[in-house]
């Protein structure tokens, strides 16, 4: 039986909620805040406003059991866990972005007033590094009461690695790397993990954990930088670039991953420019990275205007083309960062084409497209594929097909 807890937890999106009703189910009583209203009135009738594999289910139980509730503002708790946003400032062409922590420190001081003798304050944001360091600032700003009188307050960076899609099982089944302010915060924290998680807690101080996220991202994106560099030269020199990576990954010691449309979501798109920008001087493979798979993205529209050219003159009409997948990867509804939307976006906006926008995973039009069923693209002039959805692989589509991602390659 484990130890109850109160739990407040600050973002309700697709970290936040999910941890809160894993937590919730695993018998701590959880509130969850968000900023947005209809968020919180949805979860409060057990439904679920993002697409996660087994998050209902979750959900639902958790409000049902009276053990999850959500709420427009904080209250007291023994342990807040911050899951907001971290996005970066817009910056100019060629600059290293900033990142952008406004989010966290409003967080922060949303708690302030809720804070007692003992509390556990966990960053599970992705975050530059020192960020935690700057929460415990911030508190000391807003609570001098609190911390100037002997009171143990606790801070810890915990950062999520999950895989969306497998996010509540990964939740319980993965590593986690825990990084406190101080040995105690560490300790503190390690206990209260042990109640939900399965995987191994790995003990580290809170610079090193904020930077293991990082690197693990920026990881992820220079691997994929060399994969989508490799179709861009492959393109070239008419080799057919997903042949050549399964031949090349046959050495014991080569694993090559594969191209796509660029990288989006909010950590391998987002991540390395945190790195670089507290350290330009000697992160120029991180930042050529990110610049190769920025650039590979505004070379798939470069293919695609080529192509509908190609059609004009052929047709003799301007032609139909299916963009498909808007998300930023695979089976998901998340279009944060993505690369995909970015391409429908730019040639939406500034090309002419009858465009048709597909993406099987959103149930509902957005303020940027109205979606088209599958059922409707089947004899569109052209076919692209943005994302590799599994709804796409068994298309009997009539006219051409241009593929960025593998879709063609898995239907043979």
């Amino acid at each position: 039986m484990i130890s109850s807890k109160r739990v407040c937890v600050i973002g309700l999106g697709y970290i936040g909620l999910p941890t809160a009703a894993l937590l919730a189910n695993s018998g701590h009583k959880v509130v969850g805040v968000d900023t947005c209203k209809n968020v919180v009135d949805t979860i409060n009738r057990g439904e679920i406003h993002i697409v996660e594999t087994g998050l209902a289910a979750f959900v639902s139980s958790a409000v049902q059991s009276g053990n999850l509730i959500a709420a427009s503002d904080p209250s007291s708790a023994d342990i807040f866990i911050i899951a907001v946003p971290t996005p970066f400032h817009p910056s100019s062409s060629g600059s290293i972005p900033l990142p952008n922590i406004e989010y966290i420190i409003q967080a922060t001081r949303s708690i302030a007033p809720h804070i007692t003798d003992g509390s556990l304050v966990i960053l599970e944001s992705t975050s530059p590094v020192g960020t935690t360091a700057k929460m415990q600032q911030v508190l000391k700003e807003e609570r001098p009461d609190l911390l100037q009188n002997g009171n143990n307050v606790y801070f810890a960076h915990c950062p999520e690695r999950v895989l969306p899609g497998r996010i509540m099982i990964e939740l319980v089944e993965n590593d986690r790397i825990i990084g406190g302010l101080n040995s105690e915060a560490s300790t503190i924290a390690v206990e209260f993990y042990r109640t939900f998680v399965e995987g191994k807690l790995l003990i580290t101080d809170a610079k090193t954990a904020e930077m293991a996220k990082l690197t693990e991202n920026a990881a992820r994106d220079v691997g994929i930088a060399f994969a989508n560099e490799l179709s861009m030269i492959c393109d070239d020199e008419g080799i057919h670039v997903r042949e050549l990576i399964s031949l090349a990954n046959h050495h014991p010691r080569v694993n090559i991953l594969q191209p796509g449309t660029g990288v989006g979501g909010h950590c391998i798109a987002v991540d390395p420019w945190f790195i670089a920008s507290r350290n330009p001087e000697n992160s120029p493979l991180i930042q050529t990275a990110r610049r190769i798979n920025l650039k590979k993205t505004e070379w798939v529209i470069d293919k695609i205007l080529l192509k509908v050219a190609d059609l004009t003159k052929k047709l003799g009409k301007i032609p139909s083309v299916a963009l498909c997948g808007l998300a930023f990867k695979p089976d998901i509804d998340d279009l944060r960062e993505s690369p995909a939307k970015h391409v429908a976006m730019e040639l939406k906006q500034n090309h002419k084409a009858k465009w048709f926008f597909v993406e099987p995973n959103l149930d509902e039009n957005s303020n940027d497209f109205i979606l088209t069923p599958l059922v409707d693209i089947l004899h569109v002039d052209l076919v692209v594929y943005l994302v590799a959805h599994r709804e796409f692989s068994n298309l009997a589509i009539t006219g051409e097909e241009l593929d960025f991602c593998g879709v063609i390659s898995a239907k043979k």
